[in-house]
């Protein structure tokens, strides 16, 4: 079996997840939010810590996961909210939870369920659409943004999010394709792309970059990430605990950057020769990043590149 199939077929079950749970602090009676509901893993194991007065908003944009959670989460304690941790503060807001919460949960990584059914357009590995939006209902499709975006703009996105070195060639061959009329399924463009590349790493599919860039790119992850880290600030009650799990470097730079920001004095004013004013910190970092152990390596390669950061909201 291939290292790409490998960690899709053990992509199962959440990485670190006690430990992600752990890092909230869960009280019995305390709001909290897991924004990334997938099929409950996370979710789960909060409930398990909530007494009747506890409170469990999860979100995904995924009508599947929605209808999942619908079924088999039925406490009264829990809640599912169909939509994009973007609008995190507005469903907050809804509620009357600015400032009260205490525990918001984000998994960024794609589910299995995403990758295991080819019609969804994740996985290089199965023939399916070039789809790969999150929520299918809404925005273009990876394919209608391959045909909309030029070559020069595509290159960038695959150099960017993807950290491909060969981003030129890659981009150059898949309009190509597009203009032939050939690419239509997540094999073609995996193939494109394995054609394209003129040196391979050994046990990662020459593919896995540009995917990565492209789904990146059709669900803006990195502004939506970006969104939703600001809003947890006005979120969170003094006290309430963000927890964030990463899986590629530019989504864990935004974060160990957002956490070390919000950690610091800021000068509004750092030319003043005196001191006008300073913003104090809003949260404060916990403890080191936290990486999966040896044992849930080899369980589940998936977990190999995430990252855990956790930060607590300061009075």
């Amino acid at each position: 079996m291939s290292s790409s199939e490998e960690i899709e077929q053990a992509s199962h079950y959440p990485v670190m997840l006690q430990e992600a749970v752990a890092g909230l602090g869960v009280s019995g009676e305390g709001i909290y939010i897991d924004c990334t509901f997938g099929r409950g893993g996370h979710s789960r194991i909060i409930l398990s810590q909530l007494n009747k007065n506890g409170h469990l908003l999860a979100i995904d944009q995924d009508p599947e996961a929605v209808a999942y959670a619908k079924q088999a989460f039925l406490e009264p304690q829990f809640e599912i909210q169909q939509g994009s941790f973007e609008a995190l503060e507005a469903y907050c807001a809804d509620r009357g939870w600015l400032g009260q919460v205490d525990g918001i949960l984000i998994d960024l990584g794609v589910s299995s369920p995403q990758l295991d059914e080819a019609e969804r357009g994740f996985s290089f590995m199965r023939s399916g659409p070039l789809d790969m939006r999150m929520n299918p209902q809404s925005g273009l499709s990876a394919k209608e943004w391959l045909m909309q975006t030029d070559e020069k703009t595509l290159a960038q996105v695959i150099r960017q999010y993807g950290e491909e070195k060969f981003s030129g060639r890659i981009a150059r061959h898949i309009k190509e394709a597009i203009a032939a009329g050939v690419l239509n399924t997540t094999l073609d463009l995996a193939n494109i792309v394995k054609k394209a590349s003129p040196k391979t790493e050994k046990h990662k599919h020459p593919a896995t970059r540009t995917f990565q860039a492209i789904r990146i790119a059709v669900n803006r992850e990195l502004d939506v990430l970006k969104t939703v880290l600001e809003a947890s600030v006005r979120v969170l009650k003094p006290g309430g605990r963000l927890s964030v799990i990463s899986f590629h470097s530019l989504e864990d730079r935004i974060v160990k950057q957002f956490i070390r920001d919000q950690s610091r004095l800021k000068d509004l004013f750092p030319d003043s020769p005196i001191e006008l004013e300073v913003v104090k910190p809003v949260l404060k970092k916990i403890g080191k990043p936290i990486f999966p152990t040896s044992k849930e390596c080899e369980e589940n390669p998936r977990s190999r590149s995430a990252v855990l950061r956790i930060a607590e909201r300061l009075a």
